[in-house]
């Protein structure tokens, strides 16, 4: 839903790197950071370049944020 959302916005982001794109195991690095398998599994990857500016930074956060306010919401867990 994050994923969409953000698409929705312009945000383009993805939920692992390209070489793992056809696993569903959780990423590898995630775990060794010590995270919980299902931790990894609601993990979303962010790039950031050179070429972008504070103001995309400061869009993408208030993108999240939007979103998490609005899925909050509408779930039942969110209440």
């Amino acid at each position: 839903s994050l994923l969409l959302y953000l698409d929705s916005k312009g945000v383009a982001v993805s939920t692992g790197s390209a070489c793992s794109s056809h696993k569903l195991e959780p990423s590898h690095v995630l775990l060794a950071l010590g995270l919980k398998p299902e931790e990894c599994h609601g993990s979303l990857r962010i790039t950031m370049g050179r070429s972008n500016s504070q103001e995309d930074v400061n869009y993408v956060a208030e993108c999240i944020a939007e979103a998490v306010q609005r899925f909050r919401g509408i779930s039942a867990l969110g209440r």
